[in-house]
């Protein structure tokens, strides 16, 4: 499938979605300390998209071709979880990190965004990497500008990864999203910067880095779903969807409650 490149009003309506992804984080925020299950934090979610905002949780009953429909309006990954977390009734605790991953539905287009969060006070490994996984995430946004190639995200965040001693899940990557949850082009957050198409204003697509503590190796649960580390280190993920400008990018998920860009990356607007 061709990577699609959205017109000025596709993007308007993504800037919609895309807003009121982020604002789901910005109020599910306060909320998540010790003693609060993922299963109450995904009812507080599905309630205000569907009840306040006027939109349809995309993850619920999702089901790609080979997996069973997942069951929850919002995924959470707690700790040694990678990706695709079941919320459950397991109380998060103090020193935990879990990570929030919201997609919108907004009149056909979608809003996707995520944020790991750490629970009251956390260990010094755990802070370190959640503040070099969102490092990550906005050195890649950083690549973004027409005539680079796609490839270019992917090593420059796999650079900063590896050399603080983290590694980077190869398994999962960041994705084209617009009419559709999953579309043209995967983006990748390894690799080499020469590799990949060349970026076009109106592409619109998510950079997610997953990122361990340990080792890249993942597996996954009986439940079909949840992703987990293989030697159950820390696992750590930000995601936002961006557009192509004509002169470089626009985040579309970014809002007022969002960990802004860090100091000394640099973003084309």
């Amino acid at each position: 499938m061709a990577i699609s490149i959205k017109s000025a009003d596709d993007i308007a309506q993504m800037r919609v979605a895309c807003r009121l992804a982020g604002e789901v984080l910005d109020y599910i925020a306060p909320f998540v300390k010790p003693g609060v299950t993922t299963g109450e934090l995904d009812r507080l979610c599905h309630n205000l998209m569907v009840d306040v905002q006027g939109c349809i949780p995309a993850p619920l009953n999702y089901a790609p071709p080979g997996y069973t429909p997942y069951p929850k309006s919002i995924c959470a990954s707690v700790n040694h979880q990678v990706c695709h977390g079941i919320p459950n009734d397991r109380p998060l605790k103090k020193g935990d990190i879990v990570n929030l991953d919201i997609t919108t539905i907004k009149d056909g287009w979608h809003g996707d965004t995520s944020r790991t969060f750490v629970v009251g006070d956390a260990s010094i490994l755990a802070k370190r990497l959640v503040n070099l996984t969102h490092e990550c995430l906005w050195i890649g946004i950083a690549q973004v500008k027409p005539g680079v190639h796609l490839g270019a995200i992917g090593a420059a965040i796999q650079k900063h990864a590896e050399g603080a001693g983290f590694s980077v899940v190869r398994e999962f990557c960041g994705h084209g999203i617009g009419l559709n949850f999953h579309e043209e082009p995967q983006v990748l957050h390894y690799g080499k910067a020469s590799d990949g198409p060349i970026l076009e204003p109106g592409m619109i697509f998510t950079i997610e880095p997953m990122i361990n503590a340990g080792k890249a190796a993942i597996s996954e649960l009986p439940d079909g779903w949840t992703i987990i580390t293989k030697d159950r280190s820390l696992s750590a993920q930000f995601e936002h969807t961006v557009v192509v400008t004509p002169t470089g990018v626009e985040v579309l998920t970014l809002s007022a409650g969002a960990p802004p860009c860090p100091p000394g990356i640099q973003i084309h607007p």
